[in-house]
């Protein structure tokens, strides 16, 4: 008879990345001090954090928290939809709205969420969700969820309008067509051919939703995002959804769109129905975050050289990386030992970055992800830049130095 749990005493592959001292995950920080975190007893330049503007740690921000807690308490203890909606959920909305050029915002409790509510809530049976191959795994299982009220699900070849188009072109012409795309890809920093996917979605009557959890506060017109980065306008962009654990120093999620599909949206999506409202300090970091966003534009700017400096800085050294002007630098090594012992000794020299293999990556392209903030100095990306050299070299996957 089989154990479902057969599986579980089987896997043991964390455990032996553990005995050599290589697992880079579930490392517990114990103080943040934004671009400097205590981790184990002693302090690691962060260089894997999504705090873009590393706004966690803004006094504004805390205030603005703190006050929450005192005025509503510590949770809503209900759904949006019955007991759990407060006044600082449709401020929230309504400021978002306007700050990103859609007629509204509605809120959901995590990033997470936001994909599975939108697209299980929006496409159904007898409609098409197309998604991009390298999507974010929220936005693919919101499409399997989605395929288990019958949609179809179907993907194209990743960031690829001619495929796409080869896709929807075999798609019924009188069937329902979600395309959704990230903006930024959260891997590798990618940002979306949207015009020329836009131009295939509009030739073949499909609606567009793109995820810009790491494009919104990074790229566009003073951080608004992707279709903004291009020029695009929401009359475009028929939909785009974000996050708050990331430019605004909180937890939960946010889908702008027509207000009419918004509307539809409150009373058919499950993950809002049936969730617990996003919680007031919450809800109040977000804002706060969100007005530091409008009134000083240019962290946005900072954030973007910071990344470029070490962009340029790591592949002088003779690392691999790519060229997209967002927050997230990727150093591709290849092979997935090398990767950890990387990471390991990266560690060592005092920097946290982020290990990925696959199955998170394609075969060979094992990499450390690299995120930066506004709130980085100088001298945390020289150290940054100066513990890859050390590493790179030590490991030989660049020319040691002639004396």
């Amino acid at each position: 008879m089989a154990d479902l749990f057969e599986k579980c005493y089987a896997f043991r592959r964390a455990d032996e990345v553990k005995a050599i001292g290589l697992y880079p995950y579930f490392h517990v920080v114990q103080g943040n001090e934004g671009p400097v975190v205590q981790m184990e007893g002693r302090k690691v330049v962060m260089a894997g954090s999504n705090n873009y503007l590393g706004l966690t740690t803004h006094p504004y921000v805390q205030e603005k928290a703190i006050e929450a807690i005192k005025k509503y308490g510590t949770s809503c203890t209900g759904s949006r939809y019955l007991t759990g909606t407060i006044d600082l959920h449709v401020e929230l909305e309504e400021r978002l709205a306007k700050f990103m050029g859609y007629e509204a915002v509605l809120l959901f409790s995590t990033g997470y969420q936001t994909s599975l509510g939108t697209i299980s809530g929006l496409v159904q049976k007898g409609d098409y969700v197309i998604s991009d191959k390298e999507n974010h795994a929220s936005i693919i299982n919101g499409c399997m969820l989605a395929k288990g009220g019958f949609a179809e699900f179907v993907r194209y070849k990743h960031n690829d309008p001619e495929d796409l188009e080869k896709v929807l072109s075999r798609i019924p012409d009188n069937a329902g067509k979600l395309v959704v795309t990230d903006g930024v890809f959260s891997v590798t920093g990618e940002i979306v051919a949207l015009p020329e996917i836009l131009e295939v979605t509009k030739k073949y009557g499909a609606r567009i939703l793109v995820d810009d959890a790491h494009a919104v506060g990074v790229i566009g017109e003073g951080g608004r995002g992707t279709a903004s980065h291009f020029g695009l306008t929401s009359e475009q962009v028929d939909m785009t959804m974000g996050t708050f654990s990331k430019t605004f120093a909180s937890l939960g999620g946010f889908v702008c769109g027509p207000e009419r599909v918004i509307n539809y949206l409150k009373h058919h999506s499950p993950a809002l129905i049936f969730s617990a409202s996003p919680t007031p300090p919450s809800v109040a970091a977000a804002l706060a975050a969100l007005d530091i966003l409008e009134q000083h534009p240019e962290l946005v700017e900072k954030l973007r050289s910071n990344a470029e400096y070490v962009r340029q800085g790591l592949k002088a050294i003779g690392l691999r990386t790519l060229d997209y002007p967002t927050a997230i630098v990727p150093v591709i090594i290849g092979d997935v030992e090398k990767t950890l012992v990387m990471w390991r000794k990266l560690f060592d020299h005092g920097v946290f970055v982020n290990a990925f293999i696959p199955p998170g990556v394609p075969p060979n392209m094992s990499m450390l992800r690299t995120s930066y903030m506004a709130t980085h100095e100088k001298e945390h990306l020289d150290a940054i830049i100066e513990a890859f050299e050390a590493v790179a070299k030590e490991m030989h996957l660049v020319p040691a130095t002639e004396s």
